[in-house]
């Protein structure tokens, strides 16, 4: 019994590239490009500006070891130290605060929610996202200062802050949890290992350098944030460590202030302190950046 074998079918030929497929490539590549360039354009322009103004002050080593306490309001002199313990303190309390009800809340929608309450939670985040930083300032003005009868502080501030730090920290932590291949999940559940360790030995390491990029964005985005100063804690021109009472700057409330005891002009005094603190903020919120980056290749999973 003889049998034949089937020759293997012949692969199509190479069909040239029409001149139609070329052209709507070679648009498509333009437009993504031109999109690139009109939104880089403004941020170089931003930073130039906030540079090629700010930089002025910088290196005066008195910008970052004092505070203008000592100096007149229109006086040559003085520093930011005030503005950056401010700026910082009433960051880290935020954090403290946001960090840990964000992640909880992250891990409860993406390994627990089901049902009316998820739904819920996840349309209240998105409801709180879109809050603006105002209206959080005025709710805990309301609350804190109105209703409890407490002082303005930097800790109303703080509170303010995590208002609008929490649905940040929820959705980044939210979708790099989703990240994170279910397979993992079930080998750990088929060893036994029950739920809550395996998101605490398993899912959380391995999405943990996603969720600390994520944090350090959120906490770089509210320190920025000029309303809740203006309307929750006063100016102070000198450096003020306790958090719960008293006035206490932040490097926003330092450009408010200047723009309005000083002169705008170029050359003047509140000139130069309104671009140096912009530069400064803009250089904390960077070193912020590269830290983030570098805990994150820290506690990123290593390959084997």
């Amino acid at each position: 019994m003889s049998t034949t074998l089937e020759r293997p079918a012949t692969a199509p030929a190479f069909q040239q590239v029409s001149a139609a497929r070329k052209l709507k490539n070679g648009v498509a590549t333009t437009l993504v490009w031109l999109s690139f360039l009109i939104a880089v354009i403004p941020l170089v322009w931003v930073l130039y500006t906030v540079i090629a103004n700010g930089v002025k002050r910088l290196p005066y080593s008195n910008w970052w070891t004092q505070d203008f306490g000592s100096v007149l309001s229109d006086e040559v002199g003085g520093g930011v130290l005030h503005a950056i313990i401010g700026t910082l303190l009433q960051g880290l309390v935020c954090a403290v605060i946001a960090v840990p009800i964000g992640m909880l809340v992250a891990i409860y929608l993406v390994e627990y929610g089901r049902g009316k309450l998820a739904t819920a939670t996840t349309f209240m985040v998105d409801i709180l996202s879109g809050v603006p930083s105002i209206v959080a300032a005025l709710f805990i003005y309301a609350l804190w200062i109105t209703t409890l009868g407490l002082p303005r502080s930097g800790f109303a501030v703080s509170l303010a802050l995590v208002l609008l730090m929490i649905p940040v920290v929820v959705r980044s932590s939210e979708e790099m949890l989703r990240i994170v291949p279910d397979d993992l999940r079930e080998a750990s559940y088929a060893l036994g290992v029950p739920k809550w360790k395996t998101i605490m030995k398993i899912v959380l390491p391995t999405a943990m350098s996603g969720i600390i990029g994520g944090i350090m964005m959120a906490l770089a985005r509210v320190m920025g944030e000029t309303a809740p100063l203006l309307v929750l804690v006063g100016y102070s021109s000198f450096v003020h460590w306790n958090i719960f009472s008293g006035e206490q700057a932040a490097l926003p409330l330092v450009m408010n202030n200047e723009r309005v005891t000083n002169s705008m002009d170029p050359g003047s005094v509140g000139f130069d302190r309104i671009w140096g603190a912009a530069l400064t903020l803009v250089l904390i919120i960077a070193v912020i950046n590269l830290l983030a980056t570098l805990i994150s290749r820290i506690v990123a999973p290593k390959k084997k």
